[in-house]
């Protein structure tokens, strides 16, 4: 087509990714990705910090190269392929399913447990491909579906202060710190980062969670380096001898199916089932949430090429699992970046090509401390409570499954009992007053396997 009298042609940016079409500029864009970078960028010094214990010693370096590829490579594809302002990376809670409950629950290897999660991403993938992605959605009540969100948020909290030393395991209970009392600097820098960090986000700072856990981490190495130590592990808060290092990809490829021999059937078919749970109904209000402010959504709030959005959210859940990364998901931290103007996937490209930057910072994964992601993560915490006004709590039949799904979590540090004692309870509860038709044949079923699951012990 030619260019009408008086009009440019459009650069090859503008006709891939319609930048004019949408009101948006190369310049806007780059902005944009500069932003939701900023604000995401957190995870990759906190996923190696949950993931650590779980894959090993000494593979901090490693996990950050993991997580930086799975950002960048997933979020390169989301702006390509879906043409969004979307960004992806790891998600949250999943990788503390990882760490605190295949590996130090069910006792699997870091490869089989990311076995697990390559198992996810691929059901997930074909139940998009075959379309049933939406139907295993509205099978499972809303409540349940934000009690879920806001368990994962609660349980993440407690390993946020349990890592940082602000509570410890005394006697089988929870209690302050160590003995009953804080001391030390570690949990001071603790409790400093977590209310800096706080007042960041209540003034809308951009990037704030990035912004604490830089600072506290600027505190840990000048306390360590003046004061000997300060209280601080060994090699914790230690500035490496280069900030800069070839990508450390040992992690990639190491994966393996034979959590389904450790496990049994049963107690494989539903760790799969229960993080496919855990991983499946945020994307689609992610998406929304982040089009309302991208203005991409049309009259009736569809956002465009839904195929190809969820087609790359699934395939990011098996790619994490494959490069030993934990799932990786669609991120709200998106919204900064379309607050920020971008409307179109160069924003997503621009983020990605940004992570894919971080892959030669591995050196930098160790030196921040658990004390200043701790705090990170009991925010992350806050930030996924945010929903729990939105439940029925005047409608017990849903409000006492929802706060048994989010109680349970945390009490047995196990999201896959959090999610079915929301499900046994709901089904039970709809069965005794009365109300089968009520219930989707997929609860019922789900409801008899988890009460399998607990009476074997899982």
């Amino acid at each position: 087509m030619e260019p009408t009298p008086g009009h440019a042609a459009p650069s090859r940016l503008d006709a891939y990714f319609a930048l004019t079409q949408r009101g948006t500029t190369v310049r806007k864009e780059i902005l944009a990705g500069a932003t939701t970078f900023v604000t995401m960028a957190y995870i990759l010094f906190v996923n190696p910090q949950i993931l650590g214990a779980a894959a090993g010693p000494g593979r901090a370096g490693a996990l950050l190269t993991s997580t930086a590829l799975v950002a960048a490579v997933m979020t390169l594809a989301m702006g390509l392929a879906a043409n969004l302002p979307l960004a992806l990376a790891p998600g949250m809670g999943l990788n503390a399913v990882v760490a605190f409950q295949l590996v130090g629950g069910a006792r699997l290897t870091y490869a089989e447990a990311m076995g697990v999660i390559v198992a996810e991403g691929i059901v997930i993938t074909l139940l998009v491909v075959t379309g049933l992605r939406q139907t295993i959605v509205r099978a499972v009540p809303l409540a349940l579906k934000r009690a879920i969100a806001i368990g994962i948020g609660l349980f993440l909290a407690l390993i946020g202060c349990k890592n940082a030393g602000f509570v410890s395991a005394g006697g089988g209970l929870l209690t302050l710190g160590d003995g009953g009392r804080l001391h030390g600097f570690p949990v001071a820098l603790f409790a400093i980062t977590l209310l800096f960090t706080a007042w960041l986000v209540v003034r809308n700072v951009r990037g704030a969670l990035l912004i604490g856990m830089a600072a506290s981490t600027a505190v840990a190495v000048l306390a360590r380096a003046l004061f000997g130590g300060a209280g601080f592990a060994p090699h914790v808060a230690e500035l490496p001898h280069a900030l800069v290092a070839a990508p450390d990809f040992s992690l990639v490829g190491q994966f393996s199916f034979g959590f389904i021999h450790a496990l049994g059937p049963t107690a494989a078919i539903l760790a799969v089932f229960s993080i496919m749970l855990s991983d499946f109904f945020d994307t689609v209000g992610t998406v929304v949430a982040v089009g309302q402010e991208a203005k991409y959504l049309d009259e009736r709030g569809n956002f465009p090429r839904p195929g190809a959005v969820l087609l790359v959210d699934s395939l990011a859940a098996a790619v994490g699992g494959a490069v030993g990364a934990s799932s990786a998901t669609t991120y709200i931290e998106s919204a900064s970046g379309a607050a920020a103007g971008g409307r179109t996937g160069l924003t997503s490209v621009v983020t990605g090509a940004l992570f894919a930057l971080c892959l030669l910072v591995s050196p930098l994964a160790g030196v921040v401390p658990p004390q200043a992601t701790g705090a990170i993560l009991v925010l992350v915490g806050f930030l996924m409570m945010r929903e729990v006004g939105a439940i029925r709590w005047d409608e017990p039949a849903d409000a006492i499954p929802a706060f048994l799904t989010l109680a349970v979590m945390p009490f047995t540090y196990s999201i896959t009992d959090g999610i079915g004692a929301g499900f046994v309870s709901y089904v039970t509860l709809r069965l005794l007053a009365g109300h089968v038709r009520e219930l989707h044949p997929l609860m019922i079923a789900s409801a008899l396997a988890f009460v399998v699951y607990f009476a074997f012990g899982g």
